[in-house]
């Protein structure tokens, strides 16, 4: 009995040596990442001074000051609810007649900033996202931003009698795990798997997880992206490693409680969000493949290390938005 409490103790003594060993370093980790987030708040507060409506200069960079953290005077919030409101007049309240991602990452924005998309200058933008079959125009991309923009606020489906179908939970839901192709990836065509938007549909599905169907896709999703993962840590699209890659490898990952240093995503010992941070450049900024700085891809690094932080520090994920104040 001695020895077996002899050896017990040794046991938890290693172990104790081995947490005490590894805490130091996921600080570490922790705080380059927080260092990153800040340098890259102050790069796109001088770059994007005015978000528009855009899928580049826009709704990425608010999304990711709102749920970093951030600091940003009122003036910013209130001057991209004006953006948003002018280009409604504008159009008539139409952002598209094909691309319905773009009502989803307003609606985003607006969720991120306490503002209610259901009503901005007179517009809804919840209604487009009513009408299942021109949503999903664009395939399962408009099906994966639907059901995240919707769930980000927790918001009823408008009803639209001039739909075809009228959209659903349920339909958007199967929509992507009809979607998901024998190997556990998503692609843009059934026949191509991609990194991005297999990241993007178990965006979509975190909230879903306690569904045993969804559960599975969700298990193969992620066992795919993992056995996808670069030497480096990083991700390739056709042969190219980009820092889009990574930031919506790490956005899934921490929107489904996975943290940065889970063994399934280190290679070699390295991560996706080191990986991601080496693209970050002097200028807070990061670039698309190593090289110039790019606006896309620093505000995806920028929601993507917020996500990240978020679950480390046990908050609502990035697109829960229920704490948003309003």
């Amino acid at each position: 009995m001695t020895h077996i409490k002899h050896s017990l103790c040794s046991v938890f003594l290693a172990l104790a040596v081995l947490l005490g060993a590894a805490l130091p370093v996921h600080a570490a980790d922790s705080a380059e990442s927080d260092a990153a987030i800040s340098k890259t708040a102050n790069y796109l507060l001088q770059t994007v001074s005015a978000p528009q409506v855009g899928s580049i200069g826009g709704e990425g960079t608010v999304i990711g000051f709102a749920r970093s953290g951030a600091t940003v005077p009122q003036s910013y919030w209130d001057g991209y609810y004006a953006a948003v409101k002018s280009t409604l007049t504008e159009t008539h309240g139409v952002l598209s007649n094909r691309k319905y991602t773009e009502y989803s990452r307003v609606i985003l924005a607006l969720t991120a900033i306490g503002a209610d998309p259901s009503c901005v200058g007179g517009y809804n933008l919840l209604f487009p996202l009513a009408d299942y079959e021109k949503t999903i125009l664009q395939g399962v991309n408009g099906s994966i931003w639907a059901l995240i923009a919707l769930d980000s606020g927790n918001y009823a489906i408008p009803a639209n009698s001039n739909a075809k179908t009228q959209a659903t939970r349920e339909l958007y839901l199967q929509h992507i795990l009809s979607k998901q192709q024998s190997g556990g990836s998503w692609g843009f065509s059934d026949s191509r798997a991609d990194v991005d938007l297999t990241a993007m549909a178990l965006q979509a599905l975190a909230g879903y997880q306690d569904r045993a169907e969804v559960k599975k896709a969700i298990e193969n999703g992620v066992n795919w992206l993992s056995a996808a993962q670069n030497a480096d840590g990083g991700f390739s699209v056709n042969g190219l490693e980009t820092s889009e890659s990574c930031a919506q490898v790490l956005t899934a990952m921490s929107t489904l409680g996975i943290t940065p240093y889970d063994a399934r995503f280190t290679k070699n010992g390295h991560t996706v969000s080191e990986r991601l941070l080496g693209y970050q450049l002097h200028d807070g900024s990061f670039s698309h493949d190593g090289s110039k700085s790019n606006v896309m891809a620093t505000e995806q690094a920028f929601y993507a290390l917020a996500a990240m932080q978020r679950n480390l520090s046990g908050m609502n994920g990035l697109y829960q938005m229920s704490d948003a104040a309003r």
